[in-house]
């Protein structure tokens, strides 16, 4: 008696998720801004046209640039003392942007190896499968607690336990980009050729070995571009966890707007802008020469 025949399997219309994913972005889009102008949630948008929110707005100008102040106060950009003042603030939020990126790139370099899907899978990382499997989830663990965490709530935290200052704010924020900047290099570390690593490895290179003489002689040009490229984020986000007390730029910022000091608003974001165009002139010069 010859089987039966399997029966055929219905197969339901294939549905694309990328096609989806692209019509969907530009209707969310539009229903967000529909309900933002026709409701009263986000003010409407009779509120953002009205003759009330330009003379604020003009108002504000005035007081920035100093053609209103009821104090008759001397602008802040006139007094020398005070751009030398502003000056040294950021200088000390430079040298927290690195700090702080410099703690990411020891963090992620520590944790890459092991961090990295393709080398537990393959038995590069560590002797033994369940302690691979273990050292991974771990560090992925860590890696997505981290980065979860915005930089602010990070500072806030780290103020009750280290003194208010530089060290607090570039804590917090080497703490995040550990996370985003190991998440970013063990991806570059996936796509690598292993088998330098697994030779490595098998004539008893201990980690450390494998890391630097394996890995980072392939991946240093990537490394490089991801590290300088969240220093350019991380000098953006220093005015941020300064409003925390965390030291810097920021923390005048916050003092500035407290009191009403609207001429020193505008100087330390003059010089805010000017430092981030020099951070990110010289970033762009060190991806250069990295390539």
């Amino acid at each position: 008696m010859s089987p039966p025949l399997a029966q055929p399997r219905i197969r339901g219309p294939r549905v694309d998720v990328v096609w989806l994913t692209l019509l969907a972005i530009p209707l969310l889009v539009v229903a967000s801004w529909a309900y933002i102008v026709t409701t009263q949630a986000g003010g409407g948008l009779a509120e953002l046209v009205s003759q009330q929110t330009w003379d604020e707005l003009s108002l504000l100008l005035r007081r920035l640039l100093g053609l209103e102040d009821a104090a008759g106060l001397r602008p802040a950009y006139l007094e020398p003392a005070r751009w030398s003042e502003i000056a040294g603030l950021a200088y000390e939020t430079l040298a927290m942007s690195v700090l702080a990126i410099g703690i990411a790139t020891l963090g992620m370099l520590a944790t890459v190896v092991p961090g990295a899907r393709s080398l537990a899978d393959e038995g590069v990382a560590r002797p033994s499968r369940a302690l691979r499997n273990a050292g991974f989830a771990l560090v992925r663990t860590l890696w997505i607690v981290t980065r979860a965490v915005p930089e602010l709530v990070w500072a806030l935290l780290i103020v009750f336990v280290f003194q208010q200052g530089m060290l607090a704010g570039a804590i917090a924020l080497g703490v995040h980009n550990f996370g985003i900047l190991g998440r970013l290099c063990a991806e570059v570390v996936e796509d690598l050729d292993h088998r330098p690593a697994r030779a490595l490895r098998a004539a008893g290179a201990g980690r450390q070995q494998l890391l630097f003489y394996g890995l980072l002689p392939q991946v240093l040009p990537q490394f490089l571009t991801y590290i300088l490229y969240r220093w350019e984020v991380v000098i953006r986000t220093t005015i941020i966890v300064g409003f925390v007390s965390a030291g810097g730029l920021g923390r005048e910022f916050r003092l500035a707007m407290s009191f009403f000091h609207w001429t020193d608003v505008a100087l330390i974001l003059a010089v805010y802008f000017l430092l981030v165009l020099a951070v990110d002139a010289a970033s762009s010069a060190l991806r250069r020469l990295a390539r």
